[in-house]
């Protein structure tokens, strides 16, 4: 089946459970949702998402955070450390620097344990338990290993993270370390990793939670929710454009998923639904290179650097439903150098919103493409920053201010403020 926004309520299969079954996006086959492991099509090995009989308006959500969103997720709680309901800061003086009516920066770093990956593991470590499997484990560049340790501690679970030797932030492993995974650096890049966790997966040794996993994307589509309600609230519209960075692809599926079924449920029309941009670092761009090439396939690149460091990934697994989200929306998707993606860092710290560098990649991306005439002057921007400042402190240290010395006196102290080195 190809994944559109006029793609109309699917007939519920007699493979459902309360409603809810998985479904291939490439062949259509479909599958109980929970009495098998399962990550991908037994009969194509296509991608799997979840689907529901009834879809729910904005009127069936109560609460606060993810689980505010029950009525569209396959439970109605999870293994929870009160994850969502980020913020959604004004940027007035970025809103001007930029050129655009209006910019929000959604900063999902606000999440228990610092980036939006704990969306995807309040709802994925709850199927894990409904499966009844005892060992959880993921490929990650970081931030999916510290959310998966928090959350599979706080559900008892055996947690084993995959990480490449060298290549994480210090904050991210001490997460991790701190949460009891146990931690195996492997002697390659972070696709390496995710081939290795799946071939554990596939030998039945653990349950995988990379984004592959269809389940954990639920979760990670309450950002578009969560953005879309609170600026219909703010503004009285919904935005034109999010602009957000790309590493495996997971949120830019998950968003294009959420505002489909928005579209399904009569609470958006398809002329409404925002226009989904993705950023990658220049570095790391697989997806970009699709296209501006309009493939249909992403290429896998062997070889990723950049300094973002959580989307230093050169095969982006979930591809093929991120692509038709980006067309099919009218988005386009733009590379950026690490200088820009540093530079952008820097400007959210002015405004005082702390990120990392991957963070930052969207702000990067929605300048160069305000630049190259390709987002108007009249647009309602969000920008999407995944991750906390705290979660790389090498990197906020390397893109900041210098300390000064100084002598420990007042005298001392003056003078110093008085020179050069001073902000005044």
């Amino acid at each position: 089946m190809s994944l559109s926004l006029s793609v109309e309520q699917p007939e519920t299969p007699a493979e459902a459970t309360d409603g809810v079954w998985l479904e291939c996006i490439e062949c259509g086959e479909t599958f109980a949702p929970f009495e098998d492991v399962r990550y991908t099509c037994d009969e194509c090995d296509g991608l799997l998402e979840v689907r529901y009989d009834e879809l729910p308006t904005f009127d069936d959500f109560d609460g606060e955070g993810v689980w505010r969103y029950a009525d569209a997720l396959p439970f109605e709680s999870g293994v929870s450390i009160q994850e969502g309901s980020t913020p959604l800061y004004e940027v007035p003086r970025l809103e001007e620097s930029v050129g655009v009516e209006t910019l929000r920066i959604k900063h999902e770093g606000m999440n228990p344990t610092g980036s939006f990956k704990d969306r995807g593991m309040t709802v994925g470590v709850a199927v894990a338990r409904e499966l009844g499997v005892d060992r959880l484990a993921c490929a990650s560049t970081g931030n999916t290993s510290a959310a998966l340790a928090a959350y599979g501690t706080r559900a008892d679970m055996e947690t084993l993270v995959l990480l490449p030797a060298g290549k994480v932030a210090a904050g991210k492993v001490a997460q991790a370390s701190l949460h009891g995974a146990r931690i195996l650096e492997v002697d390659g890049n972070f696709d390496a990793c995710l081939d290795v966790v799946q071939d554990l997966a596939s030998r039945g040794e653990a349950y995988l939670l990379n984004s592959l996993n269809p389940f954990r994307l639920e979760g990670q589509k309450t950002i578009g929710l969560e953005i879309v309600e609170a600026f219909q609230a703010d503004h009285g519209t919904w935005p034109d454009r999010i602009v957000l960075p790309v590493g495996n692809a997971g949120n830019t599926s998950a968003l294009y998923k959420a505002f489909r079924e928005l579209v399904q449920a009569g609470e958006l029309a398809v002329d409404e639904v925002p226009k989904l941009t993705g950023v990658q670092a220049e570095g790391a761009a697989p997806m970009v290179e699709a296209i501006e090439n309009d493939a249909d396939e992403v290429r896998r690149w062997e070889d990723v650097e950049t300094r973002a460091t959580a989307i230093r990934i050169g095969n982006p697994v979930n591809a093929p439903k991120a692509l038709p989200g980006i067309r099919e929306t009218g988005g386009t998707a733009i590379a950026v150098s690490d200088e820009e993606i540093t530079d952008a860092q820097r400007a959210l710290a002015g405004e005082g919103i702390g990120v990392e560098p991957a963070s930052a990649a969207s702000l990067a991306g929605l300048r160069k493409l305000r630049a190259e005439g390709v987002v108007d002057d009249d647009e309602r921007v969000v920008c999407l920053t995944t991750g906390h400042l705290l979660k790389d402190p090498d990197a906020a240290a390397a893109a900041g201010n210098d300390p000064e010395p100084v002598p420990a006196d007042t005298d001392g102290v003056l003078e110093s403020l008085a020179s050069e080195g001073s902000s005044e």
